[in-house]
């Protein structure tokens, strides 16, 4: 498939799934990228490039690196904790103390580990609803309402039969969710049937934020991530807390004088999983590119909506479809294609059990299974840590701030110290 035409998260894995069968995967996962190095030099990043400068950044002399004291990857390991379930895109927990970490299944159900075990009963099954026959359709993200102890609301980002994205709220009592409790908030026409995006995430501020793509096909070719007459391409943000149905817009939102107000930044191709950090509530969002570069994007606590991420006129920070304007905000990382090709954006470690990495924004790639870490605040250069070979489709963590990823061909794991 020529690069141009490779837009989405989940095709490699089409043909995995067609032509060949899933190997069993190992228990645990012993590789790490030698050389392992022990510090992370960090540096901010260098101006962006404009159009006329070419593939090539400026190479202009850079500050002083600052070393980031890092573990060794080595004494790590990803130590499997289930298997069985059926390609996987999310991870969440419900913060309501019942130590359960739910599982999301593109097909259209949510799966509960508890204790070590996988339940067999679904938290919810919308299978009947939900259209999952496209490498990027299907049900596609969670999200618990910080009260969800008191109201037992949680939202989800899914495509419909129509193969449009619809976000909606339902209702749980005790261990399940009832699919009749369903309460529609969004709609959003899809023209094409990738670049869905699906992330949701509550910021500190108990908005909603909503992750969606740029509509799919290949090069936004209608222009929508700048576009301000659409969802699509975008982060939005909405208040479900309010008397107003099925929610309201905040009042601080960038473009409230706009007709979609509930656009909260712009300029993004494909977020695939964007998470607060749950210390700092500084936002880190991964960006799937086109056919060369990926990105990880940052956005400190308390900074005011209406970023603009310059996707289609940039790529990462390399020229597009244009240059560089002054107000895109840099990816503060980007890797180039390879045996790489998908970013697949993590959360930083706040976890008790491995302090040593306390700090450390943890991102990895769908198709080499390649893990890296960036220090937060992200002043320096990434570091590739692990070489995992699975097709990483998410990372979660639970309740105590325990790291896990997902592999989509069927496994959850955890990262642990090794034995």
């Amino acid at each position: 498939m020529p690069r141009q035409l490779f837009t989405g998260i989940f095709v490699l894995s089409l043909c995995l799934s067609a032509c060949s069968s899933i190997a069993p995967q190992p228990t645990s996962v012993s590789s790490t990228l030698p050389p392992p190095k022990v510090q992370i030099a960090a540096t901010p990043p260098s101006p962006l490039p404009s159009a006329e400068a070419g593939n090539n950044h400026p190479t202009a002399a850079p500050p002083a690196p600052i070393l980031v004291e890092i573990p060794e990857p080595a004494a790590y390991t990803w130590a499997q904790v289930v298997s069985g379930v059926t390609n996987p895109v999310d991870l969440q927990n419900a913060g309501d103390g019942s130590g359960r970490l739910f599982i999301v299944e593109q097909p259209g159900q949510i799966r509960v580990l508890k204790a070590g075990q996988l339940l067999e009963a679904p938290f919810l099954d919308i299978r009947n609803r939900v259209g999952s026959n496209g490498s990027e359709r299907g049900l596609l993200g969670l999200a618990f309402h910080p009260k969800f102890v008191e109201n037992g609301y949680f939202y989800v980002n899914y495509t419909a039969r129509d193969g449009n994205t619809r976000i909606a709220r339902f209702t749980a009592s005790g261990e399940r969710a009832d699919p009749a409790s369903e309460l529609a908030l969004l709609s959003v026409q899809q023209p094409f049937a990738n670049h869905n995006g699906g992330a949701l995430a509550f910021g500190p501020d108990g908005y909603l934020y909503i992750g969606l793509g740029d509509g799919g096909s290949g090069g936004d070719p209608y222009d929508n991530a700048q576009s301000l007459n659409t969802w699509l391409g975008k982060i939005l943000r909405i208040d479900v807390n309010t008397l107003e149905t099925p929610y309201g817009v905040p009042a601080d939102n960038p473009f409230n004088d706009q007709r979609l107000s509930e656009i909260w930044a712009i300029g993004l191709r494909n977020p695939w999983r964007f998470s607060f950090d749950s210390v700092t509530g500084d936002l880190w969002i991964g960006d799937v590119g086109q056919n060369q570069w990926e990105e990880i994007n940052f956005v400190p606590a308390g900074t005011p909506g209406g970023l603009n991420f310059g996707w289609n006129r940039v790529e990462a920070s390399y020229p597009f479809k244009g240059s560089y304007q002054p107000e895109f905000t840099a990816p503060v990382a980007e890797y180039s294609h390879g045996a790489e090709c998908s970013v697949t954006g993590g959360y930083v470690y706040r976890g008790a059990a491995l302090p040593e990495w306390q700090g450390i924004y943890f991102f990895g790639d769908y198709c080499s299974g390649k893990v890296w870490g960036l220090a937060s605040p992200p002043l320096g250069q990434t570091q590739a840590f692990f070489q995992t070979g699975f097709r990483i489709s998410t990372f979660g963590v639970d309740e105590a701030g325990e790291l896990y990823l997902a592999d989509y061909n069927g496994a959850i794991y955890r990262l642990q110290k090794r034995p």
